[in-house]
């Protein structure tokens, strides 16, 4: 079962500095914490009083900053916090450290390679390679896309806490009814065991894709890398050219972890 993580407690003064601490450490509570919060056991991980917390809620939620769960005595960050997400991966230099694996991804496959990242519950592009051949995938950057579709998602989903799946399965059927729970889930284990997920003209796009996931020093799953291209490009996953695919994928999301724990241990 999951458990909030411990914040330094924060003291219940008057002065602007403690207030400002205060809204600071429940923000770190929810960013740390892989479920929704309620009132009552933010305010006695922080040794705060439920008015304190109440209060501190109250404003972040009239920003969008935090959202109550519907149905529920808990709240769960909200879409403003979700740009704040993505303007602090814009500001970061993931992009830089990605970029010469990217081309390297792209050079081994001929096909384009991009790279997403978690965002809140959603994915975001970075960046990408284009393919040098005619005929090619190109996505865009910066729009938000869910987790339950397509490789580039998938990839993410499959590492994230349990929640984060039953969230995106019950959104999924929101828009496709007929969707299966057994089977969503399966594939969602099978990709855990393989490293990498894949999708194939799914929805009817024409496109396809290899994905495999990076993570940073904690082990905690950040973003993902595919290659991606035309349907008729991809081999079926028994071929032996999908499996050298997948491979080149999967040492290029390897390799942006390793820079990653690399860069934090210094």
């Amino acid at each position: 079962m999951a458990t909030t993580p411990h914040i330094r407690p924060s003291t219940e003064t008057s002065t602007g500095t403690e207030s400002a601490d205060r809204v600071a450490d429940v923000l770190l509570a929810f960013a740390q914490s892989e479920r929704a919060l309620g009132v009552s056991e933010i305010a006695r991980n922080l040794e705060l009083s439920k008015a304190v917390v109440h209060r501190i809620l109250q404003s972040l939620a009239s920003r969008s900053i935090v959202q109550p769960v519907t149905g529920e005595a808990t709240y769960s960050l909200g879409p403003a916090a979700i740009g704040l997400g993505t303007k602090a991966w814009s500001q970061l230099d993931v992009r830089s450290i990605a970029a010469p694996v990217l081309r390297e991804l792209r050079e081994q496959t001929l096909e384009t390679a991009t790279l997403s990242a978690l965002v809140g519950h959603r994915r975001v592009y970075l960046d990408q390679y284009e393919s040098p051949q005619e005929v090619k995938m190109v996505v865009e950057i910066g729009p938000q896309y869910p987790l339950h579709s397509g490789a580039s998602s998938r990839a993410i989903l499959a590492f994230l806490p349990e929640h984060f799946a039953v969230e995106a399965l019950r959104e999924l059927q929101g828009t496709t009814p007929a969707a299966d729970a057994d089977a969503f889930f399966a594939l969602l284990a099978e990709i855990r065991e393989l490293g990498y997920a894949t999708s194939l003209d799914e929805r009817n796009t024409g496109a396809a894709s290899i994905a495999a996931p990076f993570f940073d020093a904690a082990d905690h799953v950040l973003g993902s890398v595919s290659s991606s291209g035309p349907a008729f490009r991809y081999s079926s996953t028994a071929d032996e050219k999908h499996t050298i695919h997948a491979r080149q994928v999967l040492t290029a999301a390897e390799s942006i972890t390793h820079i990653m724990k690399s860069r934090a241990t210094r």
